[in-house]
């Protein structure tokens, strides 16, 4: 069987419109980055009331970067450190 027809297909809403997602993750999880997306493009409008629809969703998408990019970067100072710490305990 074709590992593209093994990809699932989920329909989910985001900011008001329907899009139908194709991969592999779990119908859960795509339906909950979407509810996620959807509530951080409504909180960010209700900031910024005049924005159009294509800048609000490069705004949204700015400042999820920006939080997954301080994430990644906490978890690789962790990671760093558990590194440095079990290096130490060797040595």
């Amino acid at each position: 069987m074709d590992a593209e027809n093994d990809k699932q297909r989920t329909t989910v809403t985001i900011y008001g419109q329907q899009y139908t997602i194709k991969g592999d993750e779990s119908p859960e999880h795509v339906i909950s980055v979407a509810e996620h997306l959807d509530q951080k493009m409504k909180e960010f409008k209700k900031y910024n009331p005049y924005l159009d629809t294509t800048r609000l969703a490069v705004l949204t998408a700015l400042n999820v970067v920006d939080e997954y990019m301080k994430l990644q970067e906490k978890i690789d100072q962790y990671e760093k450190k558990e590194r440095n710490e079990k290096d130490g305990e060797r040595g």
